[in-house]
């Protein structure tokens, strides 16, 4: 390639990036469709006779991969956390966080207010971009906070996302955005009128969209690009995760209203609605004021978001759990419609609440239909006197579950049936009973309710718990159905013509399943303790647990004013651990698991060995002889050391395997320590 081709090419990137951000981004498009298709020919020529040109932040790039087979996993170097809800949806909610957090801070009235940053709460999907050296490499979705799904194709398709930052100023060489992909209200309306003319015309497989976000969602999660890049999306940029200034020369910001700056000096799509807040008076007022602009709006939400502004102030107040304390959701008043009520049902969920159901007539709310809302508990449905044939208010907040809000005033038939909880269970006939001080029946049959049999099997063998690889709904639905299985040792009895044996179930099938069993039954504290399914225990908690007593055994003895002494734990949660290890049947359930050779990496208990490494960053890379990578990382964090995705200057050490790759090239580039599966043990049996 000559060096006017490359300068050529060059320059139609260059005036390509800069119309579609004018386009895209600003809303103020400078030349006329056609011209901006005549360069992207142009380009789309050069590139086509001198491949060796293409590049990744090309705009010919954004449309026209292949179709994936599935979505790579990717663990985020910095957690996705999720933000805390208000729910009081009136001022005082601003109020209570701007209170809370002088209390946090040690101010008084003396003391200038807090500064915060006030955004909107975007009804979208939240998205990870990874930039390094300005160039869009990877964006991923959240997942479950710690791995998102790899969407970087479908990603590319957004043209409001550049794939070259604008140096306008500095760019760090690592920088990764937080961001909502969402689509506009009128981008919805003519995805929806397209689909509904395909509909028309015969085409099969197509459907109309329920409502912006699940549209989203949709065209993010699409394993073909191509069919993505129909999709009208838009993005805005919020937040930050991995940043490494590196010798960027960029100085570190000292607010977060400086980087939502910079992220608009980088080319960046940022709401034009952010504002800064001086102290709870004007959170309240930039609250009534988006709440007032809420319809107007092209695009949807359902509240705000307020979120200290100087770093200084976030870093001082940390985070709790998987939620920072600096930030905060603060909702809007829900949706509501009205419908009648067509029946009321009992649910059992998997702790074995009963939970009454009304089954309604279809209503649209919230851009959903609903048909069924929750009435809590016998408590809220006396209160609300709900009853058969009543019309009712439906209320729908975002994802929350639909609820019955009042009964409509006189619209009640005469024959009109009060509701009574069942004294048994609606699917296995024991009593149903209620605990003082609660106010919720509860189904005393435990595993041998069918019930909550299934879904306490599913989220034991969850990928978050044990993993049973393969033991899913409809396998599991048919092991309990068919009496196959009746508690959670009897999956360890399973064989393999008994498998085989099953609808749908090949030989080869029931070999995966067995094989699965077999691997489950090596696992660690923390999966194991969130897999019995005890109430309030999510997996923070039973993380937090294991590196308080750990071992099992020490935890299940626990009284209650030790429980409490674990970080996070009160007396809820403590309460819950007692009640569910004082049952003999769930003690009795865990020796026959053990028994049927389910074991544990243990945890580390408080003391020397839990700060042994802490201050210290690890990078984790190839396979290890004995420990998985999650065993691996769970002992540096039991010892009070991070895990991290990428090797950087402030790594201080590799863990390396087999197998192990550019990471590995990096340490020895930066002469960071490599260790091997040996040297890692010998460090963390020093400190016992």
């Amino acid at each position: 390639m000559t060096s006017d081709a490359y300068a050529h090419v060059k320059f139609l990137r260059e005036q390509l990036n800069h119309h579609a951000h004018q386009y895209y981004v600003l809303d103020a498009p400078s030349i006329p469709d056609a011209e901006y298709d005549r360069l992207f020919k142009q380009l789309q020529a050069l590139e086509a006779a001198n491949p060796e040109c293409i590049s990744p932040d090309s705009p010919t790039q954004r449309v026209g991969a292949k179709p994936l087979k599935e979505f790579a996993a990717v663990r985020h170097v910095v957690p996705m956390l999720s933000i805390r809800t208000e729910t009081d949806t009136e001022s005082s909610g601003a109020q209570a966080f701007d209170a809370r957090l002088k209390r946090e801070l040690a101010l008084t009235g003396a003391d200038a207010p807090i500064e915060y940053v006030a955004e909107l709460k975007f009804d979208g999907l939240a998205i990870n971009l990874r930039y390094e050296k300005g160039v869009l490499v990877q964006a991923c979705t959240r997942g479950d906070g710690e791995t998102g799904e790899d969407v970087t194709n479908n990603i590319r398709t957004i043209h409001q996302i550049p794939l070259r930052l604008k140096p306008q100023l500095p760019i760090p060489d690592v920088l990764e955005v937080r961001g909502e992909v969402y689509m506009r209200r009128d981008d919805f309306e003519a995805l929806n009128e397209r689909q509904r003319q395909r509909i028309a015309q015969g085409e099969k497989n197509e459907k109309t969209f329920v409502n912006p976000r699940n549209a989203a969602a949709g065209a993010v999660r699409q394993l073909d690009s191509a069919i993505a890049a129909q999709r009208p999306l838009s993005f805005f940029g919020y937040g930050l995760g991995e940043v490494v200034l590196g010798e960027s020369g960029l100085s570190p910001f000292t607010t977060h209203w400086q980087w939502l700056e910079a992220f608009k000096a980088w080319g960046l799509p940022v709401s034009e609605h952010i504002a800064i807040a001086q102290g709870a008076d004007q959170l309240v007022a930039y609250h009534q004021r988006m709440g007032a602009m809420r319809d107007a709006l092209p695009f949807d939400i359902d509240g705000v978001v307020y979120k200290v502004n100087r770093i200084a102030q976030q870093q001082r107040l940390g985070f709790v759990t998987r939620e920072p304390r600096w930030a905060v959701a603060h909702k809007y008043p829900a949706q509501e419609q009205i419908t009648t009520v067509l029946a009321i049902d009992v649910h059992v969920g998997r702790t074995g609440k009963l939970t009454p159901v009304a089954k309604l007539a279809p209503v649209f709310v919230g851009g959903v239909t609903v048909t069924n809302a929750t009435l809590h508990n016998e408590d809220e449905a006396r209160r609300k006197d709900v009853r058969l044939g009543d019309t009712v208010v439906v209320r729908r907040a975002g994802d929350v579950i639909p609820e019955v809000v009042s009964v409509v005033e006189g619209k009640r038939q005469a024959d009109a049936t009060l509701f009574t909880m069942p004294h048994q269970c609606p699917v296995c006939g024991s009593a149903a009973v209620r605990e003082a001080g609660e106010a919720d029946y509860r189904c005393t049959g435990g595993l041998f309710c069918s019930a909550q049999r299934k879904q306490a099997i599913l989220h034991y063998a969850q990928r978050r718990a044990v993993e049973i690889e393969g033991l899913g709904d409809k396998l599991v639905e048919q092991l309990v159905d068919t009496g196959t299985i009746r508690t959670l040792p009897d999956l360890y009895k399973l064989g393999l013509s008994t498998l085989a044996q099953l609808d749908r179930m090949a030989e080869k099938s029931a070999f995966n399943i067995v094989q699965a069993l077999e691997k489950s039954k090596s696992t660690t504290l923390p999966r194991f303790l969130f897999g019995l399914g005890i109430r309030h225990v999510g997996e923070a908690t039973a993380k937090e647990l294991a590196k308080h007593f750990g071992t099992l055994d020490a935890l299940m003895d626990a009284p209650l004013e030790v429980l409490q002494q674990v970080n996070d734990i009160g007396p809820i949660v403590a309460q819950s651990l007692r009640t569910f290890f004082d049952q003999p049947h769930n003690r009795e359930v865990v020796e026959q698991l053990r028994a049927c050779g389910v074991h544990w990496t243990e945890g580390v208990a408080s003391g020397a060995t839990q700060q042994l490494f802490a201050g210290k960053t690890f990078v984790l890379t190839g396979t290890l002889p004995s420990l998985s990578r999650d065993a691996a990382k769970e002992k540096i964090e039991a010892a009070g050391g991070k895990v991290a995705g990428s090797v950087s200057k402030r790594t201080h050490f590799v863990v390396a395997g087999t197998e192990a790759g550019s990471k590995l090239d990096k340490a020895v580039e930066l002469g960071v320590p490599v260790l091997d599966e040996t040297a890692l043990l010998e460090m963390l049996n020093a400190g016992t």
